[in-house]
């Protein structure tokens, strides 16, 4: 645990709330690293369009597990706690973690542990998408419903990546998905005190900010990352293939749609997840803090000041 008296502090929010600015300030004036806790943020194709720090911010403060995954990659929540908890044995209590992003499953791993389920042979992964090329999400739902009803019944029809994961996780096992739920894994934050921080900004105001950005990185370059990346001939179902902005300026470039209808999408799929973020946080993890963006600083010092004030000398290593 660090001198302040906790181990890590945990930023989170919706994308666009302005978790990274937060975190850069926090990890310069308390002495902390920054560890990446977005799911698209992981993969090193990605720079632009998933809004990560720039060059200049990772020299300036030590940031950790941005951009060193491969776009090939199907990138696990299993694999990104053991990567996260890594970076904070390589820096054992010398810097404060300071974990920011909006990926909600990542941080409960991280606080509450991992369901225990058993990894999935990439064979049986290739075979299940072999399986569900040109079937439309729908139909791989009934599909679901026919080898696992139980956990269709707890999946979107809609929801075609975790649908898939049901699939190949039964395929793997014999088992239902929803029978591995029960046994987790204790998360490496679950036992340590941490600061637990919601970024929630207004509404209306974070749609106008997520229209602007998207904007911008159109105006950084954007469209010649999505190019280069879609000019790899990777796999449509991969996660990287699928963030928001990807699929719209992919289909402009094979000329399926116009740039502004690409724009369009990409702004209305981004307005939707931070939608889905608000949702998730407060029924997943109901016991975070929620504050304004202006005001988490404030919020993460004053819980610092009155963890460290609780502490007799003695404790405070």
């Amino acid at each position: 645990m660090s001198e302040v008296g906790i181990g890590a502090v945990l930023i989170a929010g919706p994308t666009a709330s302005g978790k990274s600015a937060l975190g850069i300030k926090l990890a310069q004036r308390l002495g902390g690293v920054v560890i990446n806790a977005d799911s698209m943020q992981v993969y090193r194709d990605l720079r632009v369009i998933t809004a990560r720090p720039t060059p200049e911010e990772e020299t300036e403060t030590p940031h950790r597990l941005y951009g060193h995954v491969d776009a090939a990659v199907n990138f696990s929540v299993g694999r990104y706690v053991a990567d996260a908890v890594q970076v904070m044995r390589d820096f054992d209590g010398r810097k404060l973690p300071i974990v920011v992003g909006g990926t909600g499953l990542y941080f409960k791993a991280l606080t509450e542990g991992l369901s225990d389920i058993p990894p999935v042979p990439e064979e049986i992964r290739d075979e299940v998408r072999r399986e569900s090329e040109g079937l439309e999400t729908p139909e791989l739902h009934r599909l679901l419903s026919e080898r696992d009803p139980e956990t269709a019944r707890t999946l979107r029809p809609s929801d075609r990546l975790r649908v898939q994961r049901a699939l190949e996780i039964f395929a793997a096992t014999g088992q239902p998905l929803v029978s591995f739920h029960g046994a987790r894994q204790p998360g490496p934050l679950s036992h340590v005190p941490v600061v637990k921080l919601f970024l929630a900004p207004d509404r209306e105001e974070l749609r106008r900010r997520i229209d602007q950005r998207f904007l911008a990185m159109m105006e950084q370059g954007a469209l010649d990352e999505v190019k280069a990346l879609g000019e790899r001939g990777l796999d449509p179902m991969l996660p990287a293939m699928r963030a928001h902005g990807v699929p719209g300026l992919l289909a402009y470039l094979r000329g399926e749609m116009s740039l502004d209808e690409a724009i369009a999408k990409g702004q209305g799929d981004t307005r939707r997840y931070a939608k889905r973020q608000f949702t998730w946080f407060r029924h997943q993890l109901p016991d975070w803090q929620w504050v304004e963006p202006e005001k988490g600083f404030e919020a993460v010092t004053e819980t610092i000041n009155a963890r460290r004030d609780s502490l007799r000398p003695s404790d405070r290593r």
